[in-house]
């Protein structure tokens, strides 16, 4: 016998502790896995280092490497919240009409030469080409790399600087294994592996023209 379950008996479990609202981009601390809208977590961790939920430390100096955006739990999100996607989406498109800024999602392919896919094995079958799409210029910043090829590439708004660090280990250091050996920063910023570009773009880059200019070095232990 099939049971029903109303919404709002499940609402604690898919709702962020900070604004209360669903979570959108959820996004889960690795130390203590509690679960948050991204963007009010990562303004939670400019002030503080510790979980808002249960108040451990996330990590003394670089907290957002610890944090991770959540996938499964945001496609839940979307499965049991009616029109929750649409209206998250028609709202990011009202913001930035406020602003008169381009819609990232409006933001058209520029047909130059040097533009090319994440991974060159996709070119004929893009599994993410219906994404929200992100115009990237990776750039590096040392003389102990050389710089890509091609530097500009587009690619998912999902793809993560661990996507990244590993499209840049297989050109100039190749092997996608040594990922772990590349640093990846925006405005001189590190960035955090699990980063979407979606939300860099919005966090680091929101006033600026595309492309989302991000650079790359030899990995610093901090």
């Amino acid at each position: 016998m099939e049971r029903r379950v109303k919404l709002k008996t499940i609402n604690p479990h898919i709702t962020c502790k900070i604004c209360g609202g669903y979570f959108i981009d959820a996004t889960t601390v690795t130390e203590c896995l509690h679960t948050f809208c991204k963007s009010c977590l990562v303004k939670h961790l400019e002030e503080k280092k510790t979980c808002p939920t249960c108040d451990n430390i996330i990590h003394q100096s670089h907290p957002l490497q610890y944090i991770s955006f959540d996938r499964t739990m945001q496609d839940i999100v979307y499965k049991l919240v009616p029109k929750l996607q649409e209206d998250e989406s028609r709202r990011e498109r009202d913001f930035y009409k406020s602003r008169n800024m381009p819609c990232p999602k409006d933001i058209t392919q520029n047909h130059d030469d040097d533009n090319e896919k994440v991974m060159e094995a996709h070119a004929e079958s893009d599994f993410h080409r219906l994404d929200e799409q992100v115009n990237v210029c990776l750039e590096c910043i040392s003389n102990n790399f050389k710089n890509l090829q091609r530097r500009f590439i587009r690619c998912s708004s999902q793809a993560t600087i661990t996507h990244l660090k590993k499209l840049v280990a297989k050109k100039i250091l190749n092997g996608i294994e040594k990922y772990r050996e590349i640093d990846i920063l925006c405005n001189e910023e590190l960035l955090g592996k699990d980063h979407t570009l979606k939300f860099v773009y919005v966090t680091r880059w929101r006033f600026r023209d595309p492309p989302l200019r991000l650079q790359f070095r030899p990995r610093v232990d901090l």
